[in-house]
């Protein structure tokens, strides 16, 4: 007879081979990595921004309101929980729901709301749950109750299938005690906490024509069967294999020995690609490796071309970092040159425009310029630190152009900075000195905005990864902070802004200033090394 486990409602988003090592009982001693700090501040993070939306609904609705106690051991919660639907609460917040042990299912939800019929979950999330446009079903929050639902002409629903899932967990428990309103909608309140966006859990629009509660069925049946395996020491249903979430997997220590032990193409070729590789008999880095290139579009990979996965097999097995696809590598200069890298936290906003100025001499000081804001996000300062920046950086191209020289400003991935500069440009419109969206679109679209992850991405095999803090290091750049990286900066940020209550640490902020110009110095070294010295220093493809 199969041995019961209880899942929660993250396994569905959770990669198999760690629900399985958490469920396998000779895995219980087994060491992990220490929470990435990071991810252990998303958490913090997470977990404040719920009591705060909390403590508002208990102040707005009294004796409505009912609030779990979130100490206590899970059974006496639950008990307290399923008490409180039994008297007819009509919301009732942080509840524990029963175990299904029929369904192998466990867990809680943020906030169970009451209809006519039953109780219907609404989660809380420190993310964007719409974008502009239109078509979402949202009620205000003053009355986050679906009966208030009404179609929003100004916002559409942002896909974020995490949360479909998580309301699809929570109403399959409340069906097995007998709570739910058989209605079948979740709820999802997120960081901006002005309405509940409702989601029909029976809509067909995931691929295939799936609804997400059929896809939630699916997913959670597989993640059963492999904690059902692991737990009973069966041959297990799920092997290791390098995919992205690994990168802050606690059990990546565990799974990157046995890849490593096993040569696994994985290592070089992530995700499905691996797993089309295996189909192929493909299984190892040595069996991708020699592969002869005039095969290379048998392979039919998707995430990497097919001759590029064989040469980084080649160039794994040989510690080589970086190998040139191109004999001459060509990197878009100007006269004048400002590197260009923001600072955000989170979906809060944007808090630090940091720039280098180089090239041709225009009377302007060179070097490093930043404009922030420590007012904590979101914050109508962060449109004049915007508005700084953009003054800045304009009459800089200005002052180049009316001299006959020629611009170019750059950054490492330009999705961020896009993202930031277009919505600054909206949400602080006519503001002193804020562009226009459509200003910003047409600098973003112009040959003067060259994204360098783009030309190293096109230049480069990254074996290891084309991250800036993965490729600087080649052309000879290191961060003057050996902790610098882009999770830790949001832990430097709360600090250094006083977020939750804590004193502010001016030393922080100089930290991340830091931070940010080694950033923008690093865009600097690299486009100069391409230029000058990396055709002599990487080897070209054809040399593996």
């Amino acid at each position: 007879m199969n041995e019961k486990v209880l899942l929660d409602a993250g396994v569905v988003t959770r990669c198999r081979r760690r629900v399985h090592l958490e469920n396998d009982p000779d895995s219980r001693d087994v060491p992990q990595a220490p929470l990435d700090p990071g991810i252990e501040q998303r958490i913090a993070d997470a977990a404040e921004h719920r009591r705060s939306i909390a403590d508002w609904f208990g102040a707005t609705f009294g004796s409505e309101w009912t609030e779990i106690p979130r100490t206590g051991t899970q059974r006496d919660r639950a008990r307290l929980t399923l008490e409180a639907m039994r008297s007819g609460a009509r919301y009732i917040s942080a509840a524990q729901l029963p175990d299904d042990g029929d369904g192998g299912r466990r867990g809680g939800i943020d906030l169970l709301v009451r209809t006519e019929d039953g109780y219907v979950p609404v989660l809380i999330a420190r993310h964007k749950t719409t974008d502009p446009g239109q078509g979402a079903r949202v009620s205000p929050i003053e009355t986050p109750l679906p009966e208030f639902a009404a179609t929003d002409r100004t916002r559409k629903v942002r896909p974020q299938p995490r949360d479909q899932m998580r309301l699809a967990h929570a109403v399959r428990l409340l069906q097995a005690c007998g709570m739910d309103a058989g209605d079948r909608y979740g709820g999802a309140i997120g960081v901006d906490a002005d309405v509940v966006v409702w989601h029909d859990l029976r809509n067909p629009n995931w691929p295939g024509g799936r609804t997400a509660l059929t896809e939630y069925e699916a997913r959670f049946g597989d993640r059963r069967a492999v904690a059902e395996a692991a737990a009973q020491r069966a041959e297990p249903l799920a092997q290791p294999s390098r995919i992205n979430e690994c990168r802050g997997c606690p059990w990546w220590p565990t799974c990157e020995a046995q890849l490593r032990e096993n040569r696994d193409v994985s290592l070089v070729v992530r995700g499905e690609d691996a797993a089309v590789l295996r189909d192929q008999g493909v299984s190892t880095v040595d069996e991708l490796a020699a592969m002869p290139l005039s095969r290379a579009d048998e392979l039919n990979l998707t995430g990497v071309r097919n001759t590029d996965a064989v040469l980084q097999a080649k160039a794994w097995l040989q510690d080589v970092p970086l190998v040139r696809r191109v004999r001459e590598l060509d990197v878009p200069r100007g006269d004048v040159e400002v590197d260009v890298d923001m600072e955000s936290y989170a979906d809060a906003g944007a808090y630090l425009w940091g720039c280098w100025l180089s090239g041709a001499d225009i009377g302007w000081p060179r070097g490093y310029r930043a404009f922030a804001t420590w007012d904590p996000l979101p914050s109508d300062d962060e449109g004049r630190s915007f508005a700084e920046f953009w003054a800045w950086f304009t009459e800089v191209r200005r002052y180049a152009f009316e001299r006959g020289l020629s611009f170019r400003a750059y950054c490492y991935n330009e999705l961020a900075e896009n993202r930031w500069m277009l919505a600054s440009a909206e949400r602080f419109a006519g503001k002193p000195g804020v562009p226009t969206v459509a200003e910003v679109r047409e600098f973003i679209s112009s040959a003067e905005w060259v994204d360098l992850f783009q030309i190293v991405r096109d230049q480069f095999l990254c074996p290891r990864g084309k991250g800036l803090k993965v490729i600087a290091p080649s052309a000879g750049f290191a961060w003057r902070d050996p902790e610098a990286s882009g999770e830790n900066s949001m832990r430097w940020y709360r600090d250094a802004v006083g977020l939750g209550g804590g004193e502010i640490d001016e030393t922080q902020r100089e930290r991340l200033l830091t931070y940010n110009e080694d950033d923008v110095r690093a865009t600097w070294v690299i486009r100069n090394w391409m230029t000058d010295r990396a055709p002599a220093e990487i080897p070209h493809a054809e040399d593996l």
